[in-house]
């Protein structure tokens, strides 16, 4: 081929989409001389290859084994699209003609239709020989047949799923078929196993064929294989049922049945996902039995329906929703399908169902590697169990009265849903879209390696043959578009989805003291504070139906609680975080007994989840933290000894990094959760808040060091010395609700060389933020008031920490080091950096230039660092006379008088600022008002993240917010006015004294 007309055919080659021309064009040359073709007839069916270099290289070692196979095929064109599409979308596929050249033969004609499910069951069967329910051989050969069928009838579905027309449109024949291609497996496998059984080989035990052959065996799919809407390559989740006739059980018993039974689901199970010459076809997972691993194999249809009655947990029925017979006995399925149907269907009026079912979902999400969240088509926000699991827990809840929505599969139950008027027809329209394009996807990337994965890809190659091979987009650009685009609509409505039970009575009372209609108990809640009175009777309803003596004791406690839950500042958000926290606590009769005996618990309790998002949310994370409201001591926040000692052991108990951050975070969790029950409770000054968070941020600090420290720096370099210096409010120990902890890093190399002192360093630094995240509730490690800012080193050496300050420390530094105190690392180096930081922060004479300089940053920052849009006047940290104003004109004082004053050199604002009082420097009407406008704004400031559970420096304007906020300070109801006035009064008696003692 001269150079011309080869580079015409890489053109060509490239139009038709192959990537790796060379490669290509050199495995075309070879097929075309093992086969006898003309390029032509070999490309006419690579545009329907969603990879053609894969469908090429894949085509050539087919060919090298067979060519015979292959060629014979290309004389048939359905055929030959097929193979193209198929190798060109799979390289399992690949892989299975590779090991069966023979099977190309079923090709033929492929792609125009699907096979059906009577077809498949009739081929499978066939292929074991099956008769009378035993297949003609027991061995191993008979499971290799049994595969190597199946995937035969897959390619088929597979086929004509990718060279449809729409494959969106096909997604629900398609799967149905899977489901269909699946049952028919597990009955030939089933066959298979009874003549093992029958046959008495190895751990198949000794029974006769007449007693085999009277066993009842039904397999009941669930999950997806029930709903007819399984994967290419998916778990096929199961349940067995046991049976048999009356003379049988009469002749060897009925746990002589259930032996036979287990044998026959074992055997059955290892045809399918045993380990054989060829390789498995899918996992068959029986977890969703009753009691789960723990549980039998195998049950009688009494023994399920006696374990439902008695023990089964809500997610259980949920599970049964989507319950059918797949294989084996058919009545018997019939009746275990039956028989369960009312559970179902009732299952939305067992107690606290609603919420399980949520936090079932919430759990399904929060188990997901953090890697995998971004790329997970399934269970991620957004994905498919997000439209599940609402499309479930609607037909659950409204299911219990209409049957007209009692469907198994997901789309057949979203046209319910629409026509019933339980869901709009623009969401379910959406939904049900969302829910094919989300499914395709998982097909797509399932059939790539034919193994189980439901995370897109992540490679722009992959995402461009995922592209081609779905038809939903024409790049891999676009189709990961598509994909951002279809999470956000199906999150959107997920999060916005609710229901509307129909009540007729409040079930929580009793028959006696059912006095008010529904009507009237909705009025009720509405008059007494309930801004949802509707959810509210839902909650209640929740909390105290049932026969149980949780039920009984939530039934006495509820009207005295409703009314304690109105008292406070959100009586919605008390209640609801009871009832969450209720059902966290539901097996641990100490909870309601502790509410039911104790003098204050349970109003204690109520105040607490109705006055702080923040505690609420904690207390659904720790809900034993109930106890410490029956004891005064346990809400008092722990010393710093205490909390170091169980740090330490904490370390001892974990042998890697990740576990003992872990139980690090947890440690730290719940004493942020104690202490904001104390300052809720007021138990504690604002003072003593602020001591309890800087030891609980600097024992989470210390022990993460240790951790990081233990994994980083090897032994010959354990001569590094490395310290964590606090700054800013950290440094002050003033810290408060949902402060950053401003921090600086300082290291020593001991002997160590530099660079590898410095390397180490780095590492400790990215090993600290990366271990103290806690999305829970967030600790930043803000590094910014080092040398240079941003801009500086992230760890410098104490040396380099002397030259700086020495030759280029600008006056804002200088200020920053005043809060400067070493929290954690090494003691010796944090004496060291606490005697530079001195010479620095403490001069003996202040350089006038530099004071001028502090003072026009300050009149800077007033300018540029409010947020757009706030009122200056309601900004707790930056506005006039708040936090900043009082902080800037005490450290000014401490650079000023600090030299020949001892006692103001400290870190703590207060103290400094009464040390200046002392010393005369500032009047002492002044430091009042200093001293009162700055705690009044720290304490708004906190309050503000303990009512709204999130992080904020402005007074809000919102009236009830403000009220809430003034509920926490200790502020009679409907105070939100005076609230107001008393911080912009107080603010505005500090700022005279800021701008006549600052500015002079």
């Amino acid at each position: 081929m001269s150079t011309s007309e080869r580079s015409q055919s890489l053109t060509h080659l490239a139009r038709l989409g192959f990537s790796r021309l060379g490669e290509a064009e050199a495995q075309l040359v070879e097929l075309e001389e093992l086969l006898g073709l003309e390029r032509d007839v070999l490309t006419a069916s690579a545009v329907h290859a969603a990879d053609p270099d894969a469908a090429v290289s894949g085509l050539t070692q087919i060919a090298r084994r067979d060519a015979g196979c292959v060629r014979t095929l290309h004389a048939d064109l359905g055929g030959r699209r097929a193979l193209w599409a198929l190798l060109g979308a799979s390289t399992g596929f690949a892989d299975f003609y590779l090991r069966h050249p023979d099977e190309l033969a079923h090709l033929v004609g492929a792609g125009s239709t699907l096979p059906s499910a009577e077809g498949m069951r009739t081929a499978l069967l066939e292929s074991v020989g099956a008769q009378d329910g035993f297949a003609a051989d027991g061995s191993d050969a008979s499971w290799v047949a049994l595969r190597v069928r199946y995937r035969q009838l897959l390619a088929d579905i597979a086929a004509f799923d990718l060279l449809s027309a729409s494959p969106v449109d096909e997604v629900g024949i398609v799967a149905a078929r899977l489901a269909d291609a699946a049952a028919a497996a597990l009955e030939a496998s089933l066959c298979v196993a009874r003549t093992r059984v029958a046959g008495g080989g190895a751990g198949t035990g000794a029974f006769s064929r007449d007693q085999v052959a009277g066993t009842r065996l039904a397999i009941i799919g669930m999950g997806k294989a029930g709903a007819r809407e399984l994967n290419y390559v998916s778990d096929v989740d199961v349940i067995f049922v046991a049976g048999g006739d009356d003379a049988l059980i009469a002749e060897v018993g009925e746990s002589r049945i259930v032996d036979i039974a287990t044998r026959l689901a074992v055997q059955t199970m290892r045809g399918i996902s045993g380990v054989e010459i060829e390789p498995p076809l899918w996992e068959v997972d029986a977890n969703l039995r009753p009691e789960g691993k723990q549980g039998a194999l195998v049950r009688t249809l009494d023994s399920h329906l006696s374990y439902y009655d008695r023990w089964a947990k809500s997610w259980e029925f949920q599970a049964l929703l989507k319950a059918r017979p797949l294989a084996g006995d058919p009545e018997l399925g019939a009746a275990y399908v039956a028989a369960v149907q009312p559970k179902i269907w009732t299952s939305a009026a067992r107690e606290n169902f609603v919420d399980s079912v949520q936090r079932m979902r919430e759990r399904v999400t929060d188990n997901i590697p953090a890697a995998e969240v971004p790329f997970q088509i399934k269970l991620g926000p957004g994905g498919i169990r997000d439209i599940e699991f609402t499309v479930q827990l609607l037909q659950l809840v409204h299911g219990l009265s209409d049957d007209r929505i009692r469907q198994r599969g997901t789309l057949d139950a979203l046209d319910a849903l629409v026509e019933q008027g339980y869901i709009g027809r623009a969401e379910a329209a959406t939904f049900s879209n969302d829910y094919r394009v989300l499914r395709l996807l998982e097909h797509r990337v399932q059939l790539r390696n034919l193994r189980r994965t439901h995370l897109m890809p992540s490679r722009p190659e992959d995402l461009r043959v995922l592209a081609r091979s779905s038809g939903i987009a024409d790049s891999g650009e676009k189709i990961w578009q598509t994909w951002e685009t279809i999470k956000r609509e199906v999150r959107d409505i997920h999060v916005r989805l609710f229901y509307r039970p129909l009540l007729t009575a409040v079930a929580s009372l009793p028959e006696q003291e059912r006095t008010l209609s529904l009507a009237q108990a909705h009025d009720r809640l509405a008059a007494i504070g309930f801004t949802d009175p509707v959810g509210a009777l839902r909650h209640i309803a929740a909390l105290t139906s049932g026969l149980s003596r949780g039920a009984t004791i939530q039934r006495h406690l509820m009207p005295v609680m409703i009314r304690w839950f109105a008292d406070g500042v959100d009586p919605d958000y008390g209640l609801i975080a009871f009832r969450r926290i209720s059902e966290r606590l539901g097996g641990s009769p100490w909870f309601l007994r502790m509410l039911r005996d104790s003098s204050g618990a349970a109003e204690r309790l109520t105040r607490v989840l109705s006055s702080s998002r923040y505690v609420g949310e904690l207390m659904e994370w720790i809900p034993e933290s109930a106890a410490w409201l029956d004891d005064p001591e346990l809400l008092q926040p722990r010393s710093g000894v205490a909390l170091q000692q169980e740090a330490r052991a904490i370390q001892a108990r974990h042998a890697t990094i990740a576990d003992a951050a872990r139980a690090i975070r947890a440690l730290r969790r719940r004493e942020l959760l104690r202490i904001a029950m104390s300052a809720i409770l007021g138990t504690s000054t604002i003072e003593e808040i602020a001591a309890a968070l800087t030891t609980v941020t600097e024992v989470t600090i210390q022990a993460t060091l240790r951790a990081v420290r233990r994994e980083i720096v090897p032994p010959e370099d354990a001569a590094l010395d490395f310290s964590v210096i606090a700054m800013g409010r950290f440094g002050g120990s003033e810290l408060g609700f949902g402060s950053d902890a401003d921090v600086m890093y300082v290291y020593r190399p001991n002997g160590v060389d530099p660079q590898r002192a410095h390397e180490l360093s780095i590492q400790l630094v990215s090993g600290l933020r990366t271990h103290s995240e806690d999305q829970r509730v967030p600790l930043d490690l803000d590094a910014d008031l080092r040398p240079e800012g941003r801009n500086g080193p992230v760890a410098r050496s104490l040396e380099a920490y002397t030259e700086y300050y020495r030759r280029w420390s600008l006056s804002w530094e200088a200020q920053a080091l005043l809060r400067a105190r070493g929290v954690a690392g090494s003691a010796k180096l944090i004496s060291a950096f606490t005697d530079l930081a001195d010479d620095v922060r403490y001069p003996a004479s202040v350089d006038p230039q530099a004071l001028r300089e502090i003072k026009r940053i300050k009149a800077r920052v007033e300018k540029e660092r409010l947020p757009q849009g706030v009122d200056p006047a309601r900004h707790l940290k930056l506005g006039p006379g708040s936090l900043s104003d009082v902080e800037w004109l005490v450290q000014l004082l401490q650079m000023e008088h600090a030299h020949r004053i001892p006692a103001m050199r400290t870190t703590s604002t207060i103290a400094a600022l009464r040390a200046a009082q002392a010393a005369g420097i500032v009047p002492e009407a002044s430091a009042d008002r200093l001293a009162e406008a700055w705690r009044l704004a720290s304490r708004l400031r906190s309050a503000n993240t303990l009512l709204s559970g999130q992080t904020s420096d402005v007074l809000p304007t919102d009236r009830k917010k403000l009220d809430g906020i003034g509920r926490l300070l200790g502020y009679p109801p409907r105070s939100a006015t005076q609230v107001e006035e008393d911080y912009l009064g107080a603010t505005r008696r500090a700022r005279r004294v800021f701008e006549h003692l600052f500015y002079g």
